[in-house]
């Protein structure tokens, strides 16, 4: 897929490098330029700040083997802010593709026009972060140069070696869109088909050799908060195409998941390789296990803390999805996803213990479509540990030929042997394992697998000041994002972002002493917290103090505030339990408390409840969220859950001096 409004809004702020003086060239605007900025575009509200006019692609699969694509993109500014869609971007790769040409035009309300030639192309390392990537990108960028009321339009015309014969287009994205075609031009004897996502099957049309599909008048894809990917949501289609004669297509036509297994195991087997030092390696770290788990975890934490480093060559030729070899990974002591995973399973292989790579969609579980077989939905790699009934954990799912598998991230930093991280809980992922292999669910632990333990013990002044301490204990991926925290900040900016977390709900709040113990081996995270708020609670007409039992808020706050929805809302799984015990003043007792709160639905539960004890008054809350996806139709349900929750935990308790 060519994701051109993603790369729009990725590359605008990097790219502002080009001048804005008028250049009056040669090449006026094409045919097809001149015919989009002529159309009408109206009807859209006022927030709209651009209209993709044509969205088209053109590939063309050459006798040689080669792929051309030609580019077509038109697009209207509505507003200001529609100016950061004026900008082209060609991906390609340096081992098997090349950007044959890139133009850009603007026209302007009054007909002027402006060309964008070779002077204005600037070509840059697509991933900043990679030490060496083959991917580069082409850009041309006009944001300098248009203003409301202009059309932007580029032609990129792009020459590659396809690695598999299967494409993906998305006819959708976050402006509207008048057409969006895709078209695919195949030899004699070849034929191609589609499976479509997101909307009712879209049938191409077939014109001699020519597939095209399309689509018109697209609304954009709502950009809301919790809301699907765009790739989940916008209509696309995943085209396989194929020669008649069988032996043409070894390796790059796949008619189920089986078939990308095979070819996947074969690019992962040979560089799993033992030797000496493999062994020792192996050895050494387990030195202590007693348990197969304590194997797995002490192999799985030591390959975790390795370096990550990309370099990516020969990527198109395959080699993006081939491990470098075990033995290698070992000695440098770096590597990327499927590099980790390579030397653990080695390292494991050493003590007999089976495991397989998994290629896995790593931002968004639902990316993956079963429908499709193909190597091209993954784009990371995790390990599955063959284990005995004897290891234990949320993490394992049961294989009917496999076995049971623990599932690990061996590149998340954060999170340990025995949990998942969040974005890849439940996600369809490939297990690399031959005939045996395919594709299988990801495990979701319940929410009591991420559960944040908190107890406050706090004692309120005459005055409403308040002091105490808050002992938190945070489990599963809870922990993760804890643990995550104290690693990436330094002592003094951890100490500024917990003071921060505790001013947010209590105004004034001063941290005291903050103490963390990173439980890993456990997938917990514990911490301790003193702290003073001078003036927490508010005295009242010289004899009532109020004050808000709810001063510590939720690390995973959700608002849902818009009346209307229009893409369904995506819930994570987590559980909170809070007990807080407040010391009251002396002389005073409580004269009001709010009423006890008891939510239930399909997707979570909530509960507030008070009670006095002598001089201490005893609040407590559990909230509980199910990984869900809520559909629109029933968006008022979830608003109002989380609103009284919030309503709730607004709640004041007053006290009366006696």
């Amino acid at each position: 897929m060519r994701a051109k409004f993603l790369q729009n809004t990725l590359f605008v702020a990097v790219f502002c490098l080009l001048t804005a003086s008028t250049v009056f060239a040669d090449d006026p605007p094409p045919g097809w330029l001149r015919q989009a900025a002529s159309v009408s575009v109206s009807g859209y509200d006022k927030d709209t700040p651009a209209v993709a006019v044509l969205d088209e692609q053109q590939v063309t699969l050459g006798s040689d083997g080669k792929l051309v694509t030609t580019e077509n993109f038109a697009v209207r500014l509505l507003t200001r802010e529609g100016k950061r869609f004026a900008t082209a971007v060609a991906f390609y790769l340096t081992s098997s593709g090349k950007v044959k040409e890139i133009k850009a035009w603007i026209v302007r309300p009054d007909g002027t026009t402006k060309y964008y030639d070779k002077k204005f192309i600037l070509d840059l390392i697509s991933d900043p972060d990679d030490v060496y990537n083959e991917g580069r990108i082409k850009v041309i960028d006009a944001t300098g140069d248009v203003d409301a009321g202009y059309v932007f339009g580029y032609t990129i015309v792009s020459e590659e070696t396809p690695l598999f014969y299967q494409d993906v287009w998305g006819f959708q994205g976050p402006i509207p869109t008048v057409v969006s075609r895709y078209s695919l031009t195949l030899p004699t004897g070849w034929k191609a088909s589609s499976t479509t996502f997101n909307t009712s099957e879209i049938t191409p049309r077939l014109n001699g050799s020519t597939y095209t599909w399309e689509m018109n008048n697209l609304p954009r894809v709502p950009d809301e908060p919790m809301s699907p990917s765009i790739a989940n949501m916008a209509a696309r289609i995943a085209i396989n195409y194929s020669p008649d004669v069988a032996d043409k297509t070894v390796n790059r036509v796949f008619t189920n998941w089986a078939d990308v297994s095979r070819w996947a195991t074969a690019m992962h087997d040979p560089n799993n390789i033992i030797d000496d030092n493999i062994a020792a390696k192996a050895r050494e770290l387990t030195a202590n296990a007693q348990t197969e788990l304590e194997k797995i975890r002490a192999i799985g934490t030591f390959v975790q803390n390795l370096q990550y480093i990309s370099i990516d060559i020969g990527v198109g030729h395959g080699n993006g999805y081939a491990p470098r070899p075990s033995t290698l990974v070992l000695s440098r002591g770096y590597g990327d996803c499927k590099d980790k995973a390579n030397l653990m399973r080695a390292l494991l292989r050493s003590l007999k213990i089976e495991s397989y790579p998994i290629a896995i969609y790593s931002g968004d579980p639902t990316f993956v479509k079963a429908q499709w077989p193909s190597p091209r939905q993954f784009n990371h790699c995790i390990i599955a540990v063959k284990v005995s009934d004897a290891t234990q954990s949320p993490a394992i799912i049961k294989h009917e030929t496999l076995g049971r598998l623990l599932i690990f991230d061996a590149t998340d930093p954060y999170t340990s042997v025995g949990d998942l991280p969040e974005h890849e809980q439940g996600s369809f992922a490939l297990i690399i394992a031959g005939a045996d292999g395919g594709l299988a669910t990801m495990p979701i632990p319940p929410p009591e697998n991420n559960l944040l333990d908190r107890k406050i013990e706090a004692a309120i002044g005459i005055n409403g000041e308040m002091t105490g301490t808050i002992r938190e204990r945070a489990l599963g991926q809870t922990s993760a994002v804890f643990r995550g925290e104290v690693r990436n900040l330094s002592a003094t900016d951890y100490q500024k972002a917990i003071e921060g977390w505790l001013t947010r709900g209590a105004t004034g709040a001063k941290l005291v002493s903050v103490k963390s113990k990173d439980n890993a081996e456990k997938s917990s995270f514990d911490l301790d917290i003193d702290f003073s708020a001078p003036r927490y609670g508010q005295i009242m007409q010289g004899r009532l103090l109020v004050f808000k039992p709810v001063f510590v808020g939720r690390r995973r706050d959700i608002y849902l505030t818009e009346n209307k929805r229009l893409s369904p809302v995506e819930l994570d799984s987590q559980s909170l339990t809070e007990t807080a015990t407040f010391t009251l003043p002396t002389g005073f007792a409580v004269d009001e408390m709010p009423e006890a709160v008891n939510l239930d639905t399909a997707f979570g539960k909530y509960s507030t409840k008070y009670e006095v004890k002598g001089e201490k008054l005893l609040f407590t809350r559990s909230l509980t969220i199910r990984r869900s996806s809520v559909p629109v139709e029933k968006y008022d349900t979830v608003k109002s859950f989380f609103t009284k929750m919030r309503d709730a935990e607004q709640a004041p308790v007053v006290l009366i001096k006696k």
